[in-house]
């Protein structure tokens, strides 16, 4: 079921149909080895295709990687530089084997303030894997959960409605066309959502991870699934309105 968790209870599923997470700790990753912090970013892009490739083989339909903030442009500016020079190195070599996979990609924020190169870069991979039915993969880049809502109202103002109902809004929102995420993963010891996905995240199951990014491998996947497994997902019921096989003790 696509829209609002609030209008309607989505159907259950044993393995999240979404799952979203912020890629936090590759600059801690990297100074706790001496290294300097682009060295975190680097070994995270191994983290981001180990998820990619886990999630495709357990039967998760969308991910969702919150790879650069709103509020990341307030970095130091040669981490900004690197950051965007390794986003269109990453285009440039991700984007096929994406395809030959079956996996779409999206890339979800406002791209105003990306160099020309890396927006032609983002359209052409898009393009590619845009017939594709397996995995959807969602970058969050340039994002951010208030930016998101407020362009989702000033769509629909533009439109001319007259009314919104939260599944108009929701079809307006970057990443419309998926079901809120079941799964909501943070890495790095931090535990809020820093702006991510505001509207979408209302009945999410969130879960936490002392780990560094770039330290976040199968296992942890597995582990973060397992968590969610047993989590009963009531959207305001109590437990024994839900069906026997979703209660959990």
């Amino acid at each position: 079921m696509l829209g609002s968790s609030t209008v309607a209870v989505p159907d259950a599923h044993p393995v999240p149909r979404h799952v979203a997470i912020i890629l936090d700790g590759n600059g801690r990753w990297a100074k706790k080895r001496l290294l300097p912090r682009v060295a975190g970013h680097k070994r995270g892009l191994d983290a981001v295709r180990e998820t990619v490739k886990g999630c495709a083989e357990m039967g998760v339909e969308y991910l969702t990687l919150f790879a650069f903030s709103t509020e990341n442009w307030r970095r130091p500016a040669e981490e900004v530089s690197f950051l965007m020079g390794l986003f269109i190195s990453a285009l440039e070599r991700e984007a096929k084997r994406l395809h030959e996979r079956n996996i779409r990609l999206k890339v979800i924020g406002s791209r105003e303030r990306f160099a020309p190169e890396l927006q032609a870069r983002i359209v052409a991979a898009e393009a590619l894997t845009a017939a594709n039915t397996g995995l959807t993969l969602a970058i969050a880049a340039d994002y951010g959960g208030r930016w998101d809502i407020l362009n989702a109202v000033n769509q629909l103002i533009a439109e001319g409605a007259s009314h919104i109902s939260e599944d108009t809004l929701y079809g307006r929102l970057s990443f419309g066309d998926a079901p809120e995420p079941d799964l909501f993963i943070r890495t790095g010891g931090e535990q809020r959502i820093s702006n991510f996905l505001l509207w979408q995240l209302a009945y999410s199951e969130l879960y936490f991870t002392d780990l560094l990014w770039p330290d976040f491998d199968r296992q942890a996947l597995e582990a973060a699934i397992a968590s969610y497994r047993q989590r009963e997902r009531r959207y305001g019921r109590t437990s024994e309105q839900l069906p026997p096989d979703q209660q959990r003790g």
